[in-house]
Protein backbone atom coordinates (compact mmCIF):
# COMPACT_ATOMS: atom_id res chain seq x y z
CA UNK A 1 0.00 0.00 0.00
CA UNK A 2 1.01 3.18 -1.29
CA UNK A 3 1.01 6.74 0.89
CA UNK A 4 -1.58 7.38 -1.19
CA UNK A 5 -3.81 4.58 -0.66
CA UNK A 6 -3.38 5.33 3.21
CA UNK A 7 -4.31 8.35 2.72
CA UNK A 8 -7.34 7.58 0.37
CA UNK A 9 -8.36 5.12 2.94
CA UNK A 10 -8.28 7.72 5.88
CA UNK A 11 -10.29 9.86 3.95
CA UNK A 12 -12.87 7.34 2.92
CA UNK A 13 -13.02 6.21 7.06
CA UNK A 14 -13.44 9.83 8.04
CA UNK A 15 -16.21 10.64 4.91
CA UNK A 16 -18.10 7.78 6.77
CA UNK A 17 -17.62 8.50 9.92
CA UNK A 18 -18.80 12.03 9.30
CA UNK A 19 -22.08 10.51 7.53
CA UNK A 20 -22.93 8.89 10.24
CA UNK A 21 -24.12 9.74 13.52
CA UNK A 22 -21.67 8.91 16.46
CA UNK A 23 -20.47 11.03 18.93
CA UNK A 24 -17.14 11.42 17.01
CA UNK A 25 -19.41 12.45 13.57
CA UNK A 26 -20.14 16.13 14.14
CA UNK A 27 -16.18 16.40 14.82
CA UNK A 28 -14.98 14.95 12.06
CA UNK A 29 -17.52 16.48 9.68
CA UNK A 30 -16.17 19.75 10.99
CA UNK A 31 -12.17 18.77 10.13
CA UNK A 32 -13.51 17.78 6.75
CA UNK A 33 -15.56 20.84 5.91
CA UNK A 34 -12.93 23.07 7.12
CA UNK A 35 -10.19 21.61 4.75
CA UNK A 36 -13.13 21.67 1.77
CA UNK A 37 -13.72 25.10 2.49
CA UNK A 38 -12.68 27.12 5.69
CA UNK A 39 -14.02 30.37 5.32
CA UNK A 40 -17.53 29.00 4.23
CA UNK A 41 -17.86 25.98 6.23
CA UNK A 42 -16.44 26.60 9.44
CA UNK A 43 -12.52 26.02 10.96
CA UNK A 44 -11.55 23.15 13.01
CA UNK A 45 -10.43 23.68 16.33
CA UNK A 46 -7.67 21.73 17.35
CA UNK A 47 -8.76 20.73 20.61
CA UNK A 48 -11.53 18.76 19.10
CA UNK A 49 -8.98 16.07 18.37
CA UNK A 50 -9.25 15.22 22.19
CA UNK A 51 -12.79 14.08 21.61
CA UNK A 52 -11.75 11.47 18.84
CA UNK A 53 -10.90 7.95 19.03
CA UNK A 54 -7.01 7.14 18.68
CA UNK A 55 -7.70 6.02 15.28
CA UNK A 56 -9.59 8.32 13.95
CA UNK A 57 -7.43 10.89 15.43
CA UNK A 58 -4.39 9.19 13.54
CA UNK A 59 -6.89 9.34 10.12
CA UNK A 60 -7.35 13.27 10.73
CA UNK A 61 -3.61 13.37 11.60
CA UNK A 62 -2.52 11.18 8.38
CA UNK A 63 -4.39 13.35 6.37
CA UNK A 64 -2.93 16.45 7.72
CA UNK A 65 0.51 15.46 7.16
CA UNK A 66 0.09 14.26 3.52
CA UNK A 67 -1.57 18.08 3.13
CA UNK A 68 1.88 19.57 5.00
CA UNK A 69 3.77 17.74 2.55
CA UNK A 70 2.36 18.97 -1.05
CA UNK A 71 3.38 21.39 -2.90
CA UNK A 72 0.21 23.34 -4.05
CA UNK A 73 -3.74 22.84 -2.34
CA UNK A 74 -5.43 19.63 -2.31
CA UNK A 75 -9.11 19.39 -1.44
CA UNK A 76 -11.07 16.47 -1.28
CA UNK A 77 -12.45 16.66 -4.62
CA UNK A 78 -9.38 14.80 -5.96
CA UNK A 79 -9.99 11.86 -3.61
CA UNK A 80 -13.65 11.73 -5.53
CA UNK A 81 -15.18 13.04 -2.16
CA UNK A 82 -17.31 16.14 -4.00
CA UNK A 83 -20.69 15.15 -3.50
CA UNK A 84 -19.70 13.64 -0.05
CA UNK A 85 -18.62 16.82 1.02
CA UNK A 86 -21.55 18.38 -0.24
CA UNK A 87 -23.65 15.71 1.58
CA UNK A 88 -21.86 16.69 4.00
CA UNK A 89 -22.66 20.65 4.62
CA UNK A 90 -26.35 19.33 3.89
CA UNK A 91 -26.41 17.71 7.24
CA UNK A 92 -23.83 19.58 9.21
CA UNK A 93 -24.86 23.35 8.04
CA UNK A 94 -27.40 25.44 7.69
CA UNK A 95 -27.10 27.09 4.65
CA UNK A 96 -29.65 29.71 2.65
CA UNK A 97 -30.94 28.13 -0.71
CA UNK A 98 -28.51 30.52 -2.80
CA UNK A 99 -25.62 28.85 -0.70
CA UNK A 100 -26.48 25.61 -1.68
CA UNK A 101 -23.61 23.18 -3.05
Amino acid sequence: MNDNDEVSGAIDRLVAIASSDTGQSALVANFLLAWWDGPSWGHFPIADLFGLDRSVGADVARVFTFLAEQPGAIYPDAFGHRQSMADLVEAWREISEDRRV
